[in-house]
């Protein structure tokens, strides 16, 4: 793609007739080439904003320019392939003929249909019927689906919902293939490891605004993530002494301080104690988790991202 952007929006709004606000005021900006991580959970809006970019749904305000043209259109169509809820097929099919089936509809070439079957190893279950297909091999070949017509972005929604531990590898190896093919993939998805071991950038969505975006490391950073955490006896002289020279950010955990400062302090932090006359018997730096980043982020939904 020769645009910087593969995606942006700008005040992307969807009400719905039912007077729900499924995306509210969203501004997307996701770079030509990244693997970009949707990341909300269930009823935060995006499969509404995936369904926005794809062209099965009209937006109420803003605007939107996906694969360089507006969506739905003709010519962002032919640079885009999508993957939005579950994959639907002729279950009577088999999968190669569902294949040449979409193909027909699509425009796409017929001479696309073997490669890809092999490019999400479905070649050997090709002449299947689909409804003897395990879930795993559903999503692979709604994958297949989507990159029928070569395309420069890839939109997937939930690629890895449903699977097994080992089809959620295999799923994850796949985009990695299709990342390094050049193609720009944006992919929703609700599974935190999974968004941080496949994407190069995330956004996180809450009640159809965009609350946070950037790699999981920032987004971990911007949140007061990283914490250093001291087992000491006594505690409450342990907790005094080092609130008189760190100030606020000290907080008693399960019997543990836990204090926010940059973990490059611990050394001093560990001399100060224990020249106080107090025992420490454990000194270790803690990042937040994944599960608390996300619900901190999408409990309270601020105005826009945090920048």
């Amino acid at each position: 793609m020769a645009q910087t952007l593969a995606v942006e929006t700008h005040g992307l709004t969807k009400r719905y007739s039912t007077g729900v606000l499924a995306v509210n005021d969203l501004t997307l900006l996701v770079k030509t080439g990244e693997v970009y991580g949707f990341l909300g959970p269930n009823s935060a809006g995006k499969t509404t904003t995936l369904r926005l970019l794809s062209g099965l749904l009209h937006p109420t305000a803003g605007s939107a320019t996906v694969a360089g043209a507006a969506p739905g259109t003709p010519a962002s169509l032919a640079r885009l392939g999508a993957m939005v809820e579950t994959p639907a097929f002729y279950p009577y099919l088999s999968g190669r003929d569902n294949l040449r089936v979409v193909a027909r509809y699509s425009s796409a070439s017929k001479s696309r249909i073997e490669p890809v079957l092999k490019q999400v190893d479905l070649a050997d279950r090709a002449r299947h019927k689909f409804r003897t297909y395990s879930t795993g091999m559903k999503q692979r070949l709604g994958v297949a689906a989507a990159l029928l017509k070569d395309p420069d972005l890839l939109i997937l929604d939930e690629p890895t919902s449903g699977l097994d531990p080992q089809g959620t590898v295999e799923m994850r190896a796949l985009i990695g293939d299709i990342r390094r093919e050049g193609r720009t993939v944006l992919l929703s998805s609700h599974l935190l490891n999974e968004v941080e071991l496949i994407c190069d950038r995330v956004g996180v969505i809450a009640k159809g605004k965009l609350v946070a975006e950037g790699t999981v490391d920032e987004l971990r950073a911007r949140s007061g993530g990283t914490s250093l955490l001291v087992r000491a006896t006594p505690l409450d002289k342990a907790q005094r002494l080092v609130e008189s020279f760190v100030g606020s950010g000290v907080r008693v955990i399960d019997g543990v301080l836990a204090i926010s400062v940059d973990p490059s302090q611990a050394a001093a932090i560990n001399r100060r104690l224990v020249s106080e006359g107090i025992d420490v018997s454990e000194l270790r730096v803690s990042e937040q988790s994944l599960e608390a980043l996300f619900l901190q982020l999408t409990e309270t939904p601020a105005e826009g991202p945090k920048p």
